[in-house]
């Protein structure tokens, strides 16, 4: 296989630095002299396997017959530069989800757009583009969105002008995102490309689509910089569609150059938008495999992730040429793992060139392969060239990240944490959460090289949490009380090795994820689970005394901040949540335990006169941030065991507002609706 791969390109391969990682707090409220700008590149259904860097390296070193590989020196080259993150996990195994968490910064728990909701409304709540905003940065997202809402065009409920965005240009629905060729709809018929609310698709001739993306963002970066806005920092979400689905080919070769000198340029003639719109459609493969002895749906697919390859490489030596790459912070990831959709004669197999890496699972699976992302983060001069991250972390970590980097700090609604520690090797790296729940009917593929056990497996409902080096799974969940799987996936990564009952402490830590599950997220009635009725555990806690504990920090925020990055301007203890006399600082949080006084269904009240969020354990009760209308609020049931559960309750006080009015009232077994007694608070003995 060997001599049929161009070896010069090999060479471009560089060997990863390891490096033993610290961290750093993330920002406070502190606004930065120069916030970087963000480019966020999420691609579709590339697997982690499909980069050299993270495995086809390997494969290459092997040069077995049997074992073609793929070639993508361009992002190899950006990890080397910067760092990669290997522990990186989607939100969930399939694209609509997967683009909802990140996109609102909260896990599969508590996101509103789970399982195979394709096209439903984003939840009109914080989103990356609206954070960012907040820290004065101009915003667009060109590519596939898929999270508009449906039969409303132009004007759907969630379009990205009405989520954050300045401006979009891409592909507003799902399906659209299938078809690579707009205008002329070669496998799957004729898409809409969407210009803000104007519909331009007549005008598009011969544009594949990862091109046209990529030209349309170049052109947006250069027009930026030559605009009097040259000075604001920018966000932008560059959704590709490849490689998901149909494998069309490009026009053409890459055209001669990169970045400013050369590569992709956006025209803007009808008929003629960007320069490889001529030539024959779906035509042109890959020298590199071009004579490979396999069939064509694999050359197809080499070609697409290569295409990939140069598009990255193109636009981050732009950054170079307009001298604000080290000013601008690069992610390349991907939405989901490796599909077996081709909608060709031939299906694609992602076990071809192992796009899962060292895992099993795919698209659409639980498992490894079907959540661990292919993640690179280039910053340079501020990320160390040959970092890795080796700490797990999840996709809706970026929103923090992002705001991180920016100077301002996250909505406490966000489940992620903030990278910024670890990808610039500071103290103070907080853990993030990994989970992820989905509903998939249908089974697992039995491709030989999965281990025999996870072959032809039922999906059904499926659960995923990390905790360490164990990961927790659980296929066709029946009941809260179904056994996990467990597998030490740094050891084995196949997770051929299920360690539940094998270990003394495997029994415990089965019952510690079986409890954290139940304990992280709501129910969601459009996306129905067999364990939204479970009783919520209480959590074992000593030494502690009657009492709210009460912290106040300082600052201006536009939401309630996740306060575990701010320094505490002052503290104290109240018996119970009423209409309290509060401090001068703007932002006041509750904390302690809450004392359940017998297993039911519980409802909660809460009645504030500005911004209120009420968290129990770290599942999102009642959000009263954004959109705030001042009316009561109360939860669906809640169903929780008899002990003591943790509570948080965080509220952004306004100086408008003189009478300042606070109230969190309940109902439960044998408990009519009434505030809760002094008698039910707990708060740790300091």
């Amino acid at each position: 296989m060997l001599d049929l791969i161009n070896s010069n390109r090999l060479k471009t391969y560089a060997l990863l630095v390891v490096a033993a990682l610290a961290s750093v707090p993330a920002a406070a409220q502190k606004k930065k002299d120069n916030p970087p700008n963000i480019i966020f590149i999420l691609t579709d259904d590339l697997g982690y396997g499909d980069l050299g860097v993270f495995f086809q390296e390997q494969r290459a070193q092997a040069n077995k017959q049997n074992e073609p590989w793929e070639l993508t020196p361009n992002l190899d080259q950006l990890a080397t530069g910067g760092a990669v993150l290997p522990q990186s996990y989607s939100a969930a195994p399939v694209c609509a989800p997967s683009r909802a968490s990140i996109m609102l910064g909260v896990s599969q728990g508590h996101a509103n757009v789970r399982d195979n909701q394709f096209d439903k409304a984003l939840e009109d709540n914080y989103t990356l583009a609206n954070v960012l905003k907040q820290a004065g940065y101009q915003t667009t997202a060109i590519g596939k969105w898929g999270l508009q809402g449906v039969n409303e065009k132009p004007d759907w409920p969630a379009h990205p002008l009405k989520r954050g965005f300045d401006e979009y240009f891409g592909y507003m629905r799902h399906s659209d995102g299938h078809e690579h060729y707009p205008k002329e709809g070669l496998y799957r018929g004729k898409k809409e490309i969407w210009d803000n609310y104007t519909e331009k698709s007549k005008d598009f001739d011969k544009c594949y689509t990862g091109d046209l993306w990529t030209a349309a963002a170049k052109n947006w970066i250069i027009k930026h910089q030559n605009s009097k806005k040259a000075d604001q920092p920018f966000f932008m979400y560059l959704a590709y569609d490849t490689p998901h689905a149909v494998l069309e080919l490009p026009t053409q070769a890459y055209p001669e150059g990169v970045g400013l000198k050369g590569g992709l340029q956006w025209l803007g003639t009808p008929g003629h938008m960007i320069n490889t719109a001529s030539g024959t459609i779906d035509s042109w493969v890959d020298p590199a495999y071009a004579n490979a002895p396999y069939e064509d749906t694999y050359k197809r697919y080499a070609t697409v992730v290569s295409r990939i390859d140069h598009q990255v490489g193109d636009l981050v030596q732009l950054l170079k040429d307009l001298h604000i790459d080290s000013n601008t912070i690069v992610v390349f990831s991907s939405d989901n793992g490796p599909s077996i959709e081709s909608y060709l004669p031939k299906k694609y197999e992602p076990t071809f060139f192992g796009s899962f890496g060292p895992f099993d699972g795919i698209k659409r699976d639980c498992w490894e392969g079907g959540l661990r992302m292919p993640v690179i983060v280039s910053w340079p001069k501020h990320i160390p060239a040959g970092s890795r991250v080796d700490s797990p972390n999840i996709s809706y970590d970026w929103m923090p990240t992002f705001a991180d980097a920016a100077g301002i700090t996250a909505p406490t609604r966000t489940d992620g944490v903030s990278l910024m520690p670890s990808l610039l090797k500071k103290k103070g790296q907080k853990k993030s959460l990994v989970y992820v729940e989905y509903f998939e009917e249908g089974k697992t593929p039995g491709f030989k090289q999965f281990a025999p056990e996870h072959r032809g497996r039922q999906r059904n409902q499926m659960q995923m949490i990390r905790m360490g080096d164990t990961v927790g799974v659980r296929y066709n969940i029946q009941s809260a009380e179904d056994d996990f799987e467990l597998y030490d996936v740094v050891n084995d990564p196949g997770q051929t090795k299920n360690l539940a009952g094998r270990l003394t402490a495997g029994s415990k830590l089965q019952q510690v994820m079986k409890d954290k599950v139940l304990q992280v997220r709501q129910a969601d009635a459009s996306a129905p689970r067999p364990y939204d009725t479970a009783f919520i555990p209480a959590t074992e806690v000593k030494q502690v005394v009657q009492g709210i504990q009460t912290e106040s920090y300082d600052g201006k925020f536009s939401w309630i901040p996740d306060v575990s990055t701010l320094k505490i301007a002052e503290k104290g203890v109240v018996k119970a949540i009423g209409n309290h006399t509060l401090n001068k600082h703007p932002v006041h949080i509750f904390k302690g335990y809450l004392h359940v006084p017998a297993d039911g269904e519980y409802t909660f009240y809460l009645n504030a006169d500005t911004k209120s969020f009420f968290r129990l354990h770290a599942a999102a009760l009642i959000d009263e941030d954004y959109g705030y209308q001042g009316a009561e609020v109360k939860t669906a049931k809640v169903y929780l065991k008899a002990g003591m559960h943790p509570f948080q309750l965080s509220y952004l006080a306004s100086s408008a507002i003189k009478k300042r009015n606070l109230k969190l009232e309940w109902e439960g077994p044998s408990i009519k609706r009434q505030a809760i007694p002094e008698n039910n608070f707990y708060r740790n003995k300091i």
